[in-house]
């Protein structure tokens, strides 16, 4: 069976004003009918193959992981403050089993093809087994910049690859050149693995950050379905993300590719793009008068919203907060598309 463990801590700055404080991104009715953090959990339904979720969070989401958590069963770990994903993978990772296999997931990603991602998690178990540190890849389908990459190695029969490198977010040509060649895939941050294979790699890549995180553990508080990490050892880990900690640096990692539907929801720009839409290449929610308007994104909350003769914008409006800007492609890709001209 596999643990899932959703990261639930971040903060979605880049889609404000809608998300901000406790109504974080992942909290929010973004795409589909459910927030993104209740269709994270239902991707891993309990049954056969899931066990109850851990919840990685801080102590402002607690309240909201708790409701949207409705008829789930879960366990919550409250990060004390923000420490990156190691730090807060670390957490479930002390309290696991040496032989519990975790599926590490972002709270705030939307995937539309859950069949294709179980289909991924089959390959990654098979792999993870086997002691690899799994990580699920995006097959791309545009040379896309504001991505980090992973490239494939020697395939690992049919359930994956070694991972030859990792790749930073590229300039559009380096993008372009990785979409052209094959064998890339976007880091969507999703990871398979066994929890005592990963406990060994922290305590060889990045120790500090591990021992940190489960005197932080031991010290905590638990509060019902709730585990408080202790503030005074927990702040002693080095603020890193996994890749950097371990993932970059140990010779044990695996890549699954999958075409799942998988979109970060990152801006305003991709809502549009993955929203219902009109003849008009609007997509509106809420009440508003579009007129000799095309290509624009309405969030009217609870105001009433009128646009005349205005073509590709976001209007986002939250209590008394609007926020009005263009939805435009990257300067990259502009500058890109006009020397192909």
């Amino acid at each position: 069976m596999i643990q899932p463990v959703i990261l639930c801590g971040g903060a979605g700055t880049r889609l404000w004003p809608e998300s901000r404080g406790t109504r974080a991104k992942q909290f929010l009715l973004l795409h589909g009918q459910r927030s993104l953090f209740r269709q994270t959990v239902e991707r891993t339904p309990a049954g056969p193959d899931f066990l109850p979720p851990i919840v990685l969070c801080g102590d402002g989401h607690v309240a909201m992981v708790r409701e949207q958590m409705d008829d789930r069963e879960e366990m919550l770990l409250v990060e004390p403050m923000p420490r990156n994903t190691a730090a807060a993978i670390a957490l479930a990772v002390a309290q696991a089993d040496a032989d519990t296999l975790l599926l590490v997931m972002p709270s705030d990603h939307v995937i539309t093809d859950v069949a294709a991602f179980h289909a991924a998690i089959g390959k990654g178990v098979r792999l993870a087994q086997r002691d690899w540190l799994v990580t699920f890849g995006i097959t791309p389908d545009r040379p896309e910049t504001g991505f980090g990459y992973i490239a494939a190695g020697a395939p690992l029969g049919e359930d994956g690859f070694a991972v030859d490198r990792f790749v930073e977010k590229p300039p559009l040509a380096d993008a372009e050149a990785m979409l052209a060649a094959g064998g890339y895939s976007w880091n969507a941050g999703i990871f398979l693995f066994r929890a005592g294979r990963m406990r060994d790699a922290m305590l060889t890549h990045c120790r500090a950050i591990f021992e940190a995180a489960d005197k932080a553990l031991a010290a905590g508080m638990r509060d019902g379905d709730a585990v408080y990490a202790d503030a005074i050892e927990f702040a002693k880990a080095p603020s890193d993300s996994i890749d950097y900690a371990v993932m970059e640096k140990d010779d044990r990692v695996a890549v699954v590719p999958a075409a799942m539907g998988w979109s970060d929801l990152g801006n305003w720009h991709t809502i549009h793009a993955l929203a219902e839409k009109d003849g008009a290449d609007n997509a509106v929610t809420g009440d508003a008068f579009l007129h000799e308007s095309r290509g624009n994104l309405v969030r009217a909350g609870d105001k009433r919203v009128s646009i005349l003769g205005m073509n590709d914008i976001a209007v986002i409006v939250d209590g008394d907060d609007i926020l009005i800007i263009p939805l435009e492609r990257s300067q990259e890709v502009r500058a890109a598309a006009k020397a192909r001209e």
